[in-house]
């Protein structure tokens, strides 16, 4: 997994160049992509942008054209096309100059569950809740995102999205009461610095880290806790 010492040289170079003025928000995404796909092996699809009319609270437009697209700004560009884990850095950067190219507007980072990790989702009231308090157990924690509708997302490892009812039901939870769901094979998230769903950006509350990207903790680990503050932040 990863890049060589000279690659990852590389990506901090690219690091530098995109905070120097007047440098494209392409050249920031390509990097990014180029460090998810080649510092934390997770594999990464172009997706499709989408467009806010009307101001703030304006209609959602989804840059695919159709007309009833059913997840504006938030599928894949292209089924079929994807950076998978490892792909050179010359590689990652042709790869996204051509899906940036091909999507109106510039293509967002959508990083595919159920392969590397799956995904808890839980509102973000319960998920900065929830955070400190694992942190404060000493609990291993992978990656967790901030999406703008109000979402918190928490990478756990690959296969807890089916088991979820399980899990939660062996901790003494009904999964049917609780505002929580696992996103595994075939969904996924957007990944930071992209917007989402045309609404803002998505960003790390924690970002990922080289102990935990590869591996990251078992679900059952953390659903107590999160299930706990699900509940705390309704009361």
């Amino acid at each position: 997994m990863g890049f060589t010492i000279g690659g990852m040289r590389e990506i901090r170079e690219l690091r530098l160049a995109t905070r120097r003025p007047r440098r494209s928000g392409r050249a920031s995404v390509a990097t990014a992509v180029a460090e998810y796909t080649g510092l934390w092996g997770w594999d990464v699809v172009p997706g499709v942008g989408a467009s806010r009319r009307g101001g703030a609270h304006g209609r959602v437009e989804c840059r695919c054209g159709r007309a009833h697209c059913r997840a504006p700004g938030d599928h894949p560009l292209d089924p079929d096309l994807s950076v998978p884990a490892g792909t050179t850095l010359d590689h990652v950067l042709q790869l996204w100059d051509a899906a940036w190219s091909s999507a109106p507007g510039g293509a967002t980072v959508l990083l595919p569950t159920g392969l590397s990790f799956d995904v808890i989702d839980v509102p973000a009231a319960a998920g900065r809740l929830a955070l400190p308090r694992l942190e404060r157990m000493g609990l291993p924690l992978g990656p967790v995102a901030l999406a703008p509708h109000g979402r918190a997302w928490f990478f756990v490892a690959a296969g807890a999205a089916a088991e979820l009812p399980q899990l939660l039901y062996r901790t003494g939870w009904d999964d049917a009461l609780l505002d929580l769901r696992g996103l595994g094979k075939g969904a996924h998230v957007t990944a930071p610095p992209s917007p989402h769903a045309g609404l803002g950006p998505v960003r790390w509350l924690r970002p990922p880290a080289l102990e935990t990207a590869a591996a990251p903790p078992q679900a059952r680990l953390l659903l107590g806790t999160l299930a706990y503050s699900l509940v705390a932040a309704t009361r």
